[in-house]
């Protein structure tokens, strides 16, 4: 920060969020995230200092590397005016949104739902009973001060008024809580790809107008959709926005991994931060492409963006920060873009000229004077010339020593859920170990510093330190990226931590009379609205992943517990999604497994077969759920799969047992025989 502290802190009238005073925000802060930041805390907004105040709470929620986010503090938390009005007549409080996803979820629906739209940094004016009565966006400096001067006016003149309409709109978000239930079918999945296709952007790839957002599992799912129904234009679809994806600025083309979205039509000028979730799902989505069409295009892409990760976003003891900010010393993508003159001079006039053509940098540039690195327009993408990559990596190098760029160093249970499935499918797929044991570690990392004695998750790890009880999003994430290791390594320890923490989950979130999860468990801090939410933003719903876990469990188990929870959470899902299918990608991506012929194949053998891993790394068969049985792992897998129990380990040699769609074929001795029982109708 510019004079040391925030403003808004430096007074010492913010309200601590753990019921503990708030620390200033002074140096100590700068040295989590960026000098603008406030003080990270946790949230509990039953605090008692809330709770008995007579002042309503000014409510302002963000994350670390949201550009406006910083941009309001700079202008309004730091500014001595603002400061005053807003601890004077108001209880201060500012939120994480990646720390507490459930705050977030409750006021940004309140925001949605006053306004018809939302974003960061989300700004709320609530009452002491937590109930909003003002919700919007990023507020200039003149407009916040007229807000809390008009609110603070009002609060002493006609308090009534607005406790009558936090009251009114509370229900109306509660009232919005319940979802009827109905029973899956195809048709859901067929309107969903008929929906995208309408929205289709046939020039440019991807969905709408701009600015354009990735969405990878809505990808997955059309290019899984063209798989198992033949209709070669949802593959297409995806097909097109990938790679255009990929030849835009939304890829970084000198350090690799993807920004968050596109400000434009084209994919060319990115929102610059990279966030660990975007990369995950990314990586996810192009592995898929690549199991299906070979293209080492896509493959390329993948160790490309993981190995940015690995790079870029790993910390030492094996967990994943969260991203990278898009600001460089107060400026918007300037760690990213170049003028020709500065690249001819690092390089030199021919591998200058050479660079330059490749990535269509120009004099003029195409940002603000500046060039953001791209293939748009180029015919060819594939074959990169042998003198690129070097003269890449000299940029890279040169880049790193230019300016710096601030990382998120949180680690979140749920985003590394997500990178823990992109690692150990991508390792598969592409042959690498690396991408494995890379899975691996991260894996280790969330059972020992966000794994409590108990078994009970924590959200968020930074520097030695866990925090807040994990939500849905973290267990169903968790448990996915472990169901994708086990489904690699074939190491028991992960079904058995993935079923430990799916029994959690129906434990503590699940509705067992309904159907659908909650966001947060049944003895957390209560919220004004405990709404299951369904729809897909930037990563999928919670409810569709837990969906994806009881399936897979059941399918691999064949524990009844499973497929009761299973039925019961995909009949909700066919209830909440039935209107807008397309808002719900990856619960369409669940039904493809569920209501599409799926087969289960338990290998026994002395060893892992390696006839067994080139199967599964030539193509993406979600449908097909695997085990090993092996005399180190026999006991464990009865254990979590009693059925396993009948099928004998051959002395020599391997065994395989398949079964299709509730029948079990006789034993086969080859892979070769089990791809030929496969293909038949």
């Amino acid at each position: 920060m510019p004079d040391g502290e925030n403003a808004l802190y430096k007074q010492g009238a913010s309200a601590a969020l753990d019921g503990k005073p708030a620390e200033p925000c002074g140096r100590q802060c700068a040295a989590r995230s960026k000098e603008d930041d406030p003080c990270p805390t946790g949230c509990n907004l039953n605090n008692p200092r809330i709770c008995s105040s007579t002042k309503p709470v000014f409510l302002s929620i963000g994350y670390s590397t949201c550009h406006w986010c910083h941009v309001m503090a700079h202008e309004s938390f730091e500014d001595e005016t603002v400061a005053e009005a807003i601890n004077r007549d108001f209880i201060p409080i500012k939120v994480d949104r990646e720390e507490r996803p459930d705050v977030d979820a409750v006021y940004m629906a309140a925001c949605v739902a006053m306004t018809g739209s939302g974003g960061w940094p989300l700004t709320v004016l609530l009452t002491p009973e937590q109930e909003p009565f003002w919700a919007g966006t990023y507020l200039p400096r003149q407009a916040l001060l007229s807000l809390l001067q008009q609110a603070a006016r009002l609060w002493r003149e006609d308090r009534g008024s607005l406790l009558t309409a936090g009251e009114a709109l509370t229900d109306r978000l509660r009232e919005a809580e319940g979802a009827g239930t109905g029973f899956p079918d195809r048709a859901l999945a067929g309107m969903a790809a008929g929906l995208y296709a309408r929205s289709f952007d046939t020039r440019w790839g991807g969905f709408g107008h701009a600015p354009k957002f990735p969405t990878p599992h809505n990808l997955i799912f059309l290019l899984r959709y063209a798989r198992r129904t033949g209709e070669s234009q949802a593959g297409a679809m995806a097909e097109q926005t990938l790679e255009s994806m990929y030849r835009g600025g939304l890829f970084d083309h000198v350090g690799g991994g993807f920004a968050r979205y596109s400000t434009d039509e084209m994919w060319l000028v990115p929102h610059f931060e990279k966030m660990l979730y975007d990369n995950a799902l990314l990586a996810l989505a192009y592995t898929e492409a690549y199991q299906q069409t070979r293209r080492p295009l896509y493959g390329e892409i993948v160790r490309r963006t993981l190995d940015y990760v690995l790079r870029e976003l790993r910390d030492f003891q094996g967990g994943f920060y969260c991203g990278q900010d898009a600001d460089s010393e107060g400026e918007e993508g300037k760690y990213y873009v170049f003028t020709e003159g500065e690249l001819r001079d690092l390089l030199g006039p021919e591998d200058a000229e050479a660079f330059c053509g490749w990535y269509g940098v120009t004099e003029t540039g195409n940002f603000a004077g500046k060039n953001i690195l791209n293939l748009i327009g180029r015919e060819q993408v594939q074959r990169e010339p042998v003198r690129i990559r070097p003269l890449r990596e000299r940029v890279y190098a040169y880049r790193l020593e230019r300016t710096c760029l601030h990382r998120d160093d949180k680690v979140l249970a749920a985003w590394n859920g997500l990178m823990i499935a992109a690692l150990a499918r991508a390792g598969l797929a592409l042959d690498e170990p690396r991408y494995r044991d890379a899975a691996v570690g991260a894996a280790a990392f969330l059972k020992r510093s966000l794994t409590e004695e108990n078994g009970r998750l924590l959200a968020r790890w930074r520097a030695g330190q866990a925090a807040h009880p994990g939500k849905l999003d973290d267990y169903a994430f968790c448990a996915w990226g472990l169901l994708e290791l086990y489904g690699v390594t074939f190491r028991t320890a992960y079904l058995a931590e993935a079923g430990d923490l799916t029994a959690r989950l129906l434990e503590q979130f699940f509705d067992g009379k309904n159907g659908g999860f909650y966001p947060y468990a049944a003895d957390g801090e209560q919220l004004i609205t405990r709404t299951k939410e369904t729809y897909d933003g930037a990563m999928p719903s919670g409810n569709a992943a837990a969906a994806l876990v009881l399936s897979r469990l059941a399918r691999l188990t064949g524990e009844a517990r499973w497929r009761t929870a299973a039925d019961l959470q995909l009949g909700y899902l066919a209830g909440a999604t039935r209107t807008y299918p397309a808002g719900h990608g990856f619960a369409m991506l669940v039904f493809l497994e569920e209501l599409w012929p799926s087969a289960e194949l338990v290998c026994a053998a002395r060893t892992m077969p390696e006839e067994l891993a080139a199967f599964l790394r030539e193509a993406s068969r979600p449908e097909l759920t695997v085990l090993v049985k092996t005399p180190e792992t026999a006991k464990p897998l009865e254990e979590l799969a009693p059925f396993t129990e009948a099928y004998p380990i051959p002395e020599t040699g391997v065994r395989y047992y398949l079964c299709r769609n509730g029948a079990c074929a006789r034993p086969v001795d080859s892979i070769s025989e089990v791809r030929r029982l496969l293909e038949q109708n």
